[in-house]
């Protein structure tokens, strides 16, 4: 079983974001970090939960009840 563990804070905060609708920009923008960093997170949390994009990974994380 996944869990909520195997995420970076950062990633856990991330994720949060994107489940509320930001963008990778908006994401940057609100954690003071590059587009590029964003990316980089999404792209790990995709790998970690073999998720095909973000909507599944959001759907992945509500399934596991790793979002609050």
């Amino acid at each position: 079983m996944k869990t909520f563990n195997q995420l970076t804070n950062r990633e856990s905060e991330i994720l949060q974001l994107v489940s509320y609708g930001y963008s990778s920009q908006e994401i940057a923008q609100e954690l003071y970090l590059s587009v590029e960093t964003i990316k980089s997170h999404r792209k790990n949390m995709l790998s970690k939960f073999d998720a095909r994009n973000m909507a599944h990974l959001v759907r992945v994380a509500i399934s596991y009840q790793m979002l609050r």
